[in-house]
């Protein structure tokens, strides 16, 4: 295995994370709003914004869904026992005692075990969640008159909230991951540039440096 640097976040990929990051602190801080938790903007202001928010957010969401079926990207995301003890270890005690990092990237496997397992159930459990009960709360003039409605539109905030809650807690935690060694600026520059250093076999070498030369950065 050689390690070169590869792009391996395409434009779309890049454009897709950073207005999330934008829709995301957007709908946190509208939602905080709407719970009473601020007064910095109006309410009605608070909603329509949440609500614009939202549905670019799933739009955008649907179609980065398509996007990672089409191109065969979604493989990233497959979960593996493989490392997973040892990135856990590293995750929980090692990254404190400022140990190497235990896994290195490879081309078709950017996401250490831990973050595939991570992305993947928020693609499966937490933004469905979010989806479904805020579309669920935003057309309650559509099923207000249903048994049990107004015991059902609680549950359904309620799971509402702990989904937003779950997010805002990745968030938080994605953020911190970000300051660790070897530092901020080296975590963020792959997701602006798209090129980060990965492990390479001789064939993916070769195959990049013969068909795809500006997805791979010459050698030092």
């Amino acid at each position: 295995m050689t390690e070169r640097s590869v792009k391996i976040f395409p434009r779309f990929e890049r454009f897709w994370h950073w207005a999330q990051v934008v829709l995301i602190f957007a709908l946190l801080f509208t939602g905080m709003r709407l719970s009473g938790l601020h007064h910095v903007i109006h309410f009605s202001t608070a909603l329509g914004l949440h609500v614009v928010a939202a549905l670019v957010l799933i739009a955008l969401w649907v179609f980065a869904i398509f996007w990672h079926l089409t191109t065969g990207t979604w493989v990233h995301y497959l979960p593996t026992l493989r490392g997973l003890p040892q990135v856990a270890r590293f995750y929980a005690w090692g990254i404190f005692k400022g140990e190497p990092h235990p896994y290195r990237k490879a081309y078709w496997r950017k996401h250490n075990p831990m973050q595939a397992l991570t992305y993947l159930a928020l693609k499966l459990v937490l933004f469905p969640a979010i989806w479904v009960t805020g579309l669920l709360v935003l057309g309650w003039n559509l099923w207000e008159d249903a048994p049990q409605a107004l015991t059902l539109v609680y549950w359904v905030s309620q799971i509402h909230l702990l989904a937003a809650w779950a997010i805002a807690a990745f968030v938080i935690a994605h953020v911190y991951l970000l300051t660790v060694p070897p530092g901020f600026r080296h975590h963020l520059r792959p997701m602006i540039t798209g090129f980060d250093k990965v492990d390479l076999t001789p064939e993916q070498e070769a195959y990049l440096e013969a068909n795809e030369i500006s997805r791979i950065k010459p050698r030092d």
